[in-house]
């Protein structure tokens, strides 16, 4: 019997190794990629010298960290970082949400072609927008604002890069263009597969189509919407780098609405060039990132296990 049953098992193996094999590459890949860096984290613990090498500097504990906490700079960074994002995953799943409701709307009345170029429009736009935004519509000398939209309004040219009071409106406006198409698409994938059915049903029961949209497909798309949450809340002490420093073209005179964490790091790096401070950054923004995480998840698995991402 025992003979049989390693017959049995050795043959099921052999079936499988085909199987293995494919999984291979990308195992391979998941442990270079994501599990061999882990140990880069030693980095924030230890005072960097080239000629010792990693493992061999000298190791200062939590020294690295007072980079951030102890300088002047530590709140108004902080601040700047947790507004805009969170400014950002509000406005920026709203506003992807009514986006993908309304090109679902436009599905259902016209052509398929028409629907297809809707469907590209807002990575077009977004695209467009982004790449012309940061000298083009706002440059003193030749911007668009400054030599045609203002002057056609009555309003004096703006300096608009030692200006900081205008910059969280540029830098949320560019976000959501820049992120609306993405997430839209996302929104737009879960909207299309809720069985028509249930629309079918409510017009029958005389219901507008507003009332469709709360009573159905809110709710239906609702575990997509905590899940892009979610996984926006683990990245909310993280920033949009080329958002906060391309855009505003490291201006000093806008420091006060543009720097951020990613920025302010990068450069004391460039300053300074100590590694050490930019890992600790790194692991704290990480760290703070995964216990909100699982915060915001076990919250929402007491209101709804459902909707839970874990």
């Amino acid at each position: 019997m025992a003979t049989i049953a390693h017959r049995k098992k050795r043959r099921s193996l052999r079936r499988f190794v085909p199987l293995y094999l494919m999984l291979v590459p990308g195992l391979a890949y998941l442990v270079l990629n994501n599990y061999l860096p882990l140990f880069g984290l030693s980095i924030a613990f230890k005072n960097i010298d080239y000629s010792k090498g990693i493992w061999g500097s000298d190791w200062i504990g939590f020294d690295n960290f007072e980079y951030l906490f102890k300088t002047s700079d530590a709140l108004l960074i902080t601040r700047n970082t947790l507004l805009y994002n969170a400014v950002f995953i509000v406005l920026g799943l709203g506003l992807a949400i009514a986006v993908a409701i309304l090109l679902n709307e436009i599905k259902n009345r016209f052509a398929s072609r028409l629907y297809q170029s809707v469907i590209i429009l807002p990575f077009l736009i977004s695209i467009i927008l982004v790449s012309y935004l940061v000298y083009a519509m706002l440059s003193t000398d030749t911007g668009f604002f400054n030599k045609t939209l203002l002057p056609a309004l009555g309003i004096e040219p703006i300096a608009w890069y030692t200006e900081p009071k205008y910059w969280p409106y540029i830098l949320t406006f560019v976000h959501l263009w820049k992120g609306v198409g993405y997430n839209c698409i996302v929104f737009l994938a879960a909207i299309i597969g809720i069985d028509g059915e249930y629309y079918e049903a409510a017009r029958l029961d005389g219901a507008s189509k507003w009332l469709q949209i709360r009573k159905i497909t809110i709710p239906m798309i609702t575990p997509v919407i905590i899940m892009l949450m979610l996984l926006a809340i683990g990245r909310i002490f993280y920033a949009d780098f080329g958002l906060f420093y391309q855009v505003p073209l490291n201006s000093g005179a806008l420091f006060e609405t543009t720097n951020v964490i990613d920025t302010y790091v990068f450069r004391g790096l460039m300053q300074l060039g100590d590694i050490g401070m930019s890992s600790a950054a790194g692991f704290y923004q990480s760290v703070v990132g995964f216990v909100l995480v699982l915060i915001s998840n076990s919250i929402v698995r007491k209101i709804n296990k459902e909707n839970a991402l874990f």
